[in-house]
């Protein structure tokens, strides 16, 4: 397929992060692989086949040798765009919850150059969405549009479209799940252009081991961390502080 990103000479990568998820990851690849010029997985310390059924689909694999957190395994998807030097990166999750089919709904803001960063929103259409899960996203969202500009609609979604100049702005410090907020709070104070588009999302029964409480408790706090941050001015430069 490609049509969209041949004609344009674009280099569009996807990148899935992924810890134990041989049972969707080959597929979750082959879909992917008819909208993109490569998909990478980075394999976040994976004790069953996942890295056999992404090579076997035909993935470039990166690997950790141990189990690092989701932030730092998107920090390596975003090294590996960089280092396949991609005009696009698209990124989204192993374990089936999102859906590469609807990745043109990403692309077609970044080709078009209406976005600089596209969140696929879980929000912006009536999903089945557990109640639980929607409430905790709820109130990051909040924290994250608070006094806030831009606003969005879902400040957690990590299946999301990064255009050059969002990769070449952009970097990753959280190693937990508060980096999906983090690059927010990034693009935005960077004044990149964000949009969202709304996507489909699949909820597996087992696909999360981590207590969503405790989860979006963290989240929430490294939220407000980044919060506090933009309050106090950034006095480095200043040369009273010198004296």
């Amino acid at each position: 397929m490609r049509t969209d990103t041949e004609s344009k000479g674009l280099n569009v990568v996807a990148a899935i992060p992924c810890h134990n998820e041989e049972q969707f990851i080959g597929d979750i690849v082959r879909s992917a692989q008819e909208y993109v010029s490569q998909v990478v997985v980075v394999d976040d310390g994976s004790s069953d086949r996942t890295i056999d059924a992404a090579v076997e689909a035909g993935a470039m694999v990166v690997r950790h040798g141990t189990n690092k957190g989701p932030g730092e395994a998107y920090k390596s998807c975003f090294e590996a765009a960089r280092s396949l030097k991609a005009d696009v990166l698209i990124t989204l999750d192993g374990d089936g919850q999102h859906l590469p089919d609807e990745l043109p709904r990403l692309l077609h803001p970044l080709l078009s150059e209406e976005a600089d960063l596209v969140i696929g929103s879980r929000f912006l259409k009536d999903y089945d969405i557990p109640r639980y899960r929607k409430v905790g996203i709820d109130v990051i969202t909040w924290l994250y549009n608070l006094g806030s500009a831009v606003k969005v609609v879902d400040a957690q979604s990590c299946y999301r479209g990064y255009n050059r100049k969002a990769l070449d702005t952009l970097r990753i410090t959280e190693s937990g799940f508060g980096f999906s907020v983090e690059l927010l709070i990034q693009a935005r104070n960077r004044g990149l252009v964000i949009q969202e588009v709304p996507v489909s999302c699949i909820y597996h029964r087992d696909s999360h081991s981590m207590n969503p409480v405790l989860h979006g408790v963290g989240v929430a706090l490294m939220v407000i961390k980044h919060r506090l941050k933009d309050l106090v001015p950034d006095r480095s430069g200043d040369p009273s502080e010198a004296q």
